[in-house]
């Protein structure tokens, strides 16, 4: 629990980091934007490296790709959302719908054995 917790955190920085100057910063040059993403990108990396050595071997590399890509799109969403202030489309939904499928088939069939550390 404590890996999918670390990268919710880490992914709410990334998010902010990645798309939140398109909101907040838009007034400022090119490389502050930058500079200011880099910043708070040190906080992510912060949870992220954590996340990942507590994860793996409970989950197998491909596993932690899969949850921390699921976890940024559900974010996203939210960000998105709120404070961009875009809608969710019919053609986006689907798209998660056809991710969501993609993470049943990652984790839905034979689990083989998470490598020995």
């Amino acid at each position: 629990m404590s890996t999918i917790l670390l990268l919710a955190l880490s992914n709410i920085f990334m998010t902010y980091a990645w798309y939140g100057h398109l909101k907040y910063h838009g007034d400022k040059p090119l490389w502050a934007a930058i500079l200011i993403s880099w910043g708070i990108a040190f906080f992510e990396y912060c949870l992220m490296v954590p996340a990942n050595r507590l994860g793996y071997g409970k989950f197998t590399g491909y596993e932690l790709k899969i949850i921390q890509e699921v976890i940024t799109l559900v974010l996203f969403v939210g960000f998105a959302w709120f404070v961009l202030g875009e809608k969710l489309k019919w053609n986006y939904a689907v798209s998660l719908f056809c991710l969501a499928l993609a993470v049943w088939f990652a984790f839905g069939f034979n689990k083989s054995a998470p490598p020995v550390i």
